[in-house]
C-alpha cells in the first residue's frame, strides 16, 4: 500500500515560530514512516520556505520551495538551478502557530492549491484568532464570555473597573499580555499589546479557575481529551514566555486530568464542544475557559493550531484521554481527507 504524501510546515514569521520548531520535532518523532512520506516545509523568520530533512539541525539550509496555487499541480514546487520539480501532496499537515499560521493565512492558500489539510478552514482560524470576534460569536450561542472592549493605541480609554488584562486581539499566545490593577498601568500595557497587533482588547479579569479541554473532530462527531487545570502559584499563566518551557512553567502545573468533580469535567467538556461548533472549527483546537466558584464555564480563547510539544497541553489531554499523539497524528489525517 502506497504512503500518504504529506507535507509537514512549520516554523513561521510570528513570534511562535521557536515552539512551532519544537511542534514539529516532536510530530518527527512520533510520526508513523511506514503510513506517511513526509516531505518537511519549514519556513524561515523572513518568511523563506524551505524543503529539508527534517526540523533538526540546520534546516534553513534547505532547498527554496513554495506550495503550487494551481489546482492541475497540487502540491510543492522546488525551485533550483533556474529550474523546478513537482512533489505532489496528498495532505498538508500545518504544525504553526500565530499570525500567517493559525489565523487563515495558510489555509487560505492551501484552498487556492487544493490540498487537503488539517486544522480549521479559513473563517474558523481567521475568527477564533479575533478574541473579540470570537466572544461576539460564542455569546450569541448563549454562551459565557468576559466583559470587553477594543481600542486603538492613542484611544482615550475610561470607565474600566479593574483589575483588566490588556492583549493583543489577534496572537496565539502570551506575548503582549498584562494584568492591570490600576488606571496608572493601562498605558504602558496597551503599549506592549500594541507591539503585537494594533487592534488591543481589554477584558474583565474573570474570578475562577482556569481549565482547558482539547477538542478533535468534524462537525457533529467531535472527541474530547480529559479536561485539564492550570494550578498557579502566583501572576497568571504565560508559558510562552519562558526561555527553557521544557523544564516547566515558573507559576503554574498543569493538572490532567483536571482535579474537579466529574459532572463539572463533564460540562467543561460540553461546553467546549458547543464553543468549538459555534465558532466552525474542524479537525482540532484547544479551548481554554474559566471555571468560576458558581460552576459558569466562561470562554477564555480558542487555539486552533495548539502546540504538540512534548510539553503542551493539547497532546497530555489527548493522551490522557487514550489518544497518545501517533494516533492523533492519523486522526488528524484521517479527517482533513475526510473533509
Amino acid at each position: 500500500m502506497d504512503r500518504l504524501k504529506v507535507g509537514i510546515v512549520f516554523g513561521g514569521c510570528s513570534e511562535e515560530h521557536p515552539i512551532s520548531v519544537k511542534s514539529a520535532q516532536e510530530v518527527a518523532r512520533h510520526l508513523d514512516t511506514g503510513k506517511y512520506e513526509a516531505f518537511w516545509i519549514g519556513i524561515t523568520k523572513s518568511g523563506a520556505w524551505k524543503l529539508c530533512d527534517g526540523p533538526e539541525g540546520d534546516w534553513e539550509a534547505g532547498r527554496t520551495v513554495v506550495l503550487s496555487p494551481d489546482r492541475s499541480v497540487p502540491g510543492l514546487l522546488v525551485l533550483e538551478d533556474g529550474k523546478y520539480e513537482t512533489i505532489g501532496l496528498d495532505v498538508v499537515l500545518p504544525v504553526l502557530h500565530g499570525k500567517l499560521g493559525e489565523d487563515g493565512a495558510l489555509q487560505g492558500l492551501l484552498e487556492l492549491s487544493g490540498i487537503p489539510y488539517a486544522g480549521c478552514d479559513v473563517p474558523s482560524s481567521a475568527l477564533c484568532m479575533d478574541k473579540s470576534l470570537a466572544y461576539v460569536v460564542v455569546a450569541s450561542a448563549g454562551i459565557a464570555t468576559p466583559n470587553f472592549r477594543t481600542v486603538r493605541p492613542g484611544d482615550e480609554v475610561d470607565g474600566l473597573t479593574y483589575p483588566v488584562f490588556v492583549k493583543p486581539a489577534r496572537s496565539g499566545s502570551s506575548f503582549g499580555v498584562s494584568k492591570v490593577a490600576n488606571e496608572g498601568e493601562l498605558a504602558a500595557a496597551i503599549g506592549a499589546a500594541a507591539q503585537y497587533d494594533s487592534k488591543v482588547l481589554i477584558e474583565e479579569a474573570v474570578a475562577g479557575r482556569e481549565v482547558g479541554c482539547a477538542v478533535l473532530g468534524n462537525d457533529q462527531e467531535l472527541f474530547t481529551g480529559e479536561v485539564d487545570r492550570i494550578a498557579l502559584s502566583h501572576g497568571f499563566f504565560r508559558i510562552h514566555q519562558e526561555d527553557e518551557p521544557e523544564t516547566g512553567s515558573e507559576n503554574s502545573t498543569p493538572i490532567v486530568p483536571a482535579d474537579i468533580p466529574a459532572d463539572t469535567r463533564a460540562r467543561v467538556q460540553e461546553t467546549a464542544k458547543a464553543i468549538y461548533r459555534a465558532l466552525g472549527c474542524k479537525g482540532l483546537a484547544r479551548v481554554d475557559m474559566f471555571l468560576t466558584e458558581d460552576g459558569t464555564v466562561v470562554l477564555n480563547e480558542v487555539n486552533t493550531l495548539p502546540g504538540l510539544t512534548s510539553y503542551s497541553r493539547y497532546p497530555r489531554m489527548m493522551a490522557a484521554a487514550g489518544v497518545p499523539l501517533p494516533a492523533l497524528i492519523d486522526r488528524l489525517v484521517s479527517l482533513a481527507t475526510a473533509r
